[in-house]
């Protein structure tokens, strides 16, 4: 538990970023990623307002996201970053695969994701099919705090206390965040500064926000973030 603080900060997405961060100080604050360029798509199919930032996630968790097994993402930045910060409340889920593989997932998500494990290699091009709005984010450093949060997310246990334990200073950050599917899918073109091991990438300045669909609905999301701070919380 801690003081809720601000997701993102000025200048950042030019929306409300009212949202609930538990931290014992300072909130998170964003940092600029370079340009990227190379999105193809219809000119009048998007009327929300600008998204201008991708995180980058494994193409199996986002099929599970899209399913609403997984409303918490748990992060902790790349190895070429310092620490994972949450400056964006609203963004598009970029689809990555190099990393991802079926052992570091739960066995259910093994056999239901099968076909989103099968690439190994990052394309060309890929389709942004979801988008986030962050509703809470939460620092977690003890053991148990990871365990409660396990039917809330679709890594396998082992692999989620590795995170926790890499870099033991930095916290493991769990992002409690609605998912919407995105139609007409976004076609990106990758360029090369979207690749390595960063979180976060720019997306042009014209790509906007799709009018979303959210994979649940109030009621369904409410519960399901409900249970996630009663998880929490219920630790003391």
């Amino acid at each position: 538990g801690g003081d809720a603080l601000t997701v993102g900060g000025a200048g950042e997405d030019g929306i409300d970023h009212a949202l609930k961060v538990t931290r014992s100080a300072g909130g998170p604050e964003g940092h600029p990623a370079p340009p990227n360029r190379g999105i193809r798509r219809r000119s009048d199919a998007y009327h929300w307002p600008v998204a201008e930032h991708a995180l980058k996630e494994w193409n199996a968790v986002i099929a599970a996201m899209l399913a609403g097994e997984q409303v918490v993402m748990l992060r902790k930045g790349g190895i070429g970053e310092k620490r994972f910060d949450v400056p964006h409340s609203r963004f598009f889920l970029l689809p990555t695969h190099l990393h991802q593989r079926p052992e570091l997932l739960t066995p259910a998500a093994r056999d239901a994701y099968a076909a989103e494990l099968e690439l190994r290699e990052e394309p060309g091009h890929t389709d942004l099919t979801a988008w986030c709005e962050v509703h809470e984010v939460h620092e977690i450093t003890e053991q148990a705090q990871l365990d409660a949060l396990e039917d809330f997310h679709v890594l396998g246990p082992d692999y989620a206390q590795s995170r926790l334990k890499w870099r033991p200073k930095q916290p493991l950050i769990a992002v409690v965040a609605r998912t919407h599917r995105v139609s007409p899918a976004v076609d990106l073109a990758m360029t090369p500064d979207m690749g390595g091991c960063v979180s976060w990438v720019t997306l042009p300045d014209d790509v906007a926000s799709p009018i979303p669909t959210p994979v649940l609905d109030d009621a369904e999301f409410a519960a399901r973030a409900a249970e996630v701070a009663h998880a929490l919380h219920g630790l003391g």
